[in-house]
């Protein structure tokens, strides 16, 4: 089976709300103001499957850089240019340990992956669903920065099958059901309603602080 809307979740994400995103770990937002934009956003995908294998794996990055336009040292709150030319204010909590190495000038650099891995969990021997999440932050006196990374496992079950437009329909713990499309090299015909199809998704932040 193969997400389409997948490839597109990131990119919404990055749009929508991309400096919660990239100090969710480190800072909390307090407000914003708008100005002129900062150096564009990269980003790259890619898709690897096995040819008549359902599932494979998905992998969206995107390389974000926001520039130091302000520090409040008192209050630990530093002022960013964003990727959008929003100019978000931020706090500082404790355990960003290296903030009185931030100076003004300074670009805050995040790489955002997003990584997807599909397949039939033909055997049961997948793991229970759940969340687990990990934190790693620069130790003092290092160049500030930190990692955030967040896997997120859901298992859907195959409830029907339509050969003719070539989709299947999944259903999942909480009770929503979602049809997704199949890709044209799987052979329907051995697929049957009652498998299971296991999603993992894990999404990592890498934060840096790169001096000017």
């Amino acid at each position: 089976m193969q997400n389409k809307s997948g490839r597109h979740s990131t990119r919404k994400v990055i749009g929508a709300s991309i400096m919660v995103l990239l100090f969710a770990a480190l800072f909390t937002i307090t407000a914003c103001t708008t100005t002129s934009p900062p150096p564009p956003v990269a980003e790259s995908s890619s898709t690897a499957f096995k040819e008549g294998v359902p599932g494979g794996v998905m992998v969206d990055t995107v390389e974000v850089s926001a520039k130091v336009t302000a520090i409040d040292t008192a209050n630990r709150k530093v002022t960013l240019l964003g990727p959008d030319g929003d100019e978000f204010t931020v706090k500082v909590g404790p355990e960003g340990v290296n903030f009185d190495q931030v100076r003004v000038g300074d670009m805050v650099n995040a790489t955002v992956t997003k990584e997807l891995v599909v397949y039939l969990d033909e055997e049961g021997a997948s793991a229970p669903d759940g969340s687990a999440a990990m934190v790693a932050l620069a130790p003092k006196g290092a160049q500030p920065g930190g990692v955030v990374a967040a896997t997120t496992q859901v298992t859907g079950m195959v409830t029907a099958i339509d050969q003719t437009s070539r989709t299947a329909t999944l259903q999942f713990d909480d009770g929503s059901s979602k049809t997704f499309p199949v890709r044209d090299d799987i052979d329907l015909s051995r697929r049957k309603v009652g498998e299971k199809v296991v999603f993992q998704v894990t999404e990592m932040i890498a934060i840096s602080v790169e001096k000017q």
